[in-house]
């Protein structure tokens, strides 16, 4: 019988979306004016236009701490990091180049992406405060019998910037909200992120 994590099978890793897959996709799509999902309104086009700039800022500019790094090549066992995202998504575009990165350091590591809205029955197992919230991370055994750890859908002090403009917006408009959390995120050089990783990946490890 096959090994599975829930609704993520050996199948559903086996179709999964490398990184230079991923972006292919997205200017495939882009240069028919269209995007990830089922909304292909300007909204959401000008969106995944802009997420293209940032990881493409990020591709060259993101930097790994020492510690980090050494923590990512000491894995031993074969592992998988399974990706949710969608094009348009603005956390997705600031936070999976650093996780790219990181696969990078260990060929232990493999990172595979899906889309949300082409996998609701993964989505729905792996939810932030009953919402489809992405991007997640899903770290897993490559044999897919044990989950090891998640991570999403954003650093928890952008987390709360979110939540707080939910609770009272204070006239602010989503177009204002979206560029100060954007600043947060260009500031914060994934020092946040690299933060909550760190111990999540030392668990990992095999002593």
């Amino acid at each position: 019988m096959e090994q599975h994590l829930g609704s993520i099978t050996r199948d559903l890793i086996h179709h999964a979306m490398s990184y230079q897959e991923y972006r292919f996709l997205i200017d495939q799509l882009l240069a028919e004016n269209k995007t990830t999902g089922h909304n292909h309104s300007e909204a959401y086009l000008d969106y995944t236009r802009m997420n293209v700039q940032r990881m493409n800022r990020w591709d060259k500019t993101a930097k790994v701490s020492p510690l980090l790094k050494e923590t990512v090549e000491a894995i031993q066992e074969n592992q998988i990091w399974l990706v949710i995202t969608e094009a348009w998504c603005g956390d997705a575009a600031q936070n999976i180049p650093y996780l790219v990165k990181l696969a990078e350091f260990n060929p232990k590591v493999q990172i595979k992406f899906i889309l949300r809205d082409e996998h609701p029955e993964v989505m729905d197992e792996y939810l932030t405060n009953g919402t489809r919230s992405i991007p997640k991370v899903v770290g897993m055994t490559a044999d897919l019998s044990c989950e090891l750890f998640t991570w999403g859908p954003r650093p928890a002090s952008a987390h709360e910037l979110v939540l707080e403009y939910k609770r009272d917006s204070k006239g602010m408009s989503y177009k204002e909200f979206s560029e100060t959390l954007h600043l947060w995120y260009a500031r914060n050089k994934n020092q946040e992120l690299e933060a909550e990783l760190l111990p999540l990946i030392t668990n990992t490890l095999v002593s």
